[in-house]
């Protein structure tokens, strides 16, 4: 395990990219484990249980949306996408899937490693710091239960269900501002979310995505509602 207590899989085709980023994480405390392709990224996934997973869109074989959609089956690990600067269609796709956050190329490390604090940071862990949450016990959405403790989302019948460190804490700031109408900035300045630019459709995508889960009628919301003008409002 690394000095700092987590574990990233970096999932990259370009060998000289993946060596830089794993050594400059590995330098920094991280535990990192090297993935050439994303049969080995899920391989590595069941094996490792990592914290957090680096992984580049454009791959040979299972390209990094589908390898995504695939984890997305069985794991809410956080996952940070590597894009080409220009392919907007792709990020927003990779956030409608549960990808948690986006970084073009070519990659800037030091930005890199900030993304992965922030994302980190979202869901409580045994290995955080911040081991309590403004608001503690279960919450109610709907006929699910989010637990804010353990970071888990349940059905009516108490199974769970998958959300990515992102979903959790928008839902968590929805908890701790019920009956509040919170506009996108403040949702996103709430959640640790990193900065947007106006374009930037991320919340609307990621509340989208909460509202399959969580609503009886995904296209007619009565849980999480819109503010025409203004934004989101729970309760």
């Amino acid at each position: 395990m690394g000095a700092n207590g987590y574990k990233i899989i970096v999932c990259d085709d370009e060998p000289h990219l993946r060596e830089m980023v794993a050594e400059y994480l590995s330098d920094r405390g991280y535990e990192t484990v090297e993935a050439a392709d994303a049969k080995m990224m899920h391989k590595f996934t069941e094996k490792h249980s990592p914290d957090l997973v680096i992984l580049d869109i454009n791959m040979p074989g299972e390209d990094g949306l589908t390898a995504l959609r695939n984890l997305r089956n069985n794991s809410d690990v956080p996952v940070i996408m590597l894009t080409a600067a220009s392919e907007v269609v792709d990020r927003i796709v990779g956030l409608e899937m549960g990808a948690d956050d986006y970084l073009a190329k070519p990659v800037d490390l030091r930005e890199l490693e900030a993304r992965i604090k922030a994302t980190l940071r979202r869901i409580p862990s045994a290995l955080s710091d911040q081991k309590s949450t403004k608001t503690k016990g279960s919450i109610q959405f709907g006929v699910c239960r989010l637990d804010l403790d353990s970071a888990q989302l349940f059905d009516a019948d108490n199974n769970e269900i998958a959300m990515t460190a992102m979903e959790f804490s928008l839902l968590r700031v929805f908890s701790e501002n019920r009956g509040r109408v919170l506009n996108r900035d403040q949702l996103l300045e709430q959640a640790h979310d990193r900065g947007w630019e106006p374009f930037d459709r991320s919340i609307d995508l990621r509340i989208s995505r909460l509202r399959r889960k969580i609503e009886v009628n995904p296209t007619k919301p009565e849980i999480i509602r819109t503010v025409r003008g203004i934004g989101y409002v729970f309760g």
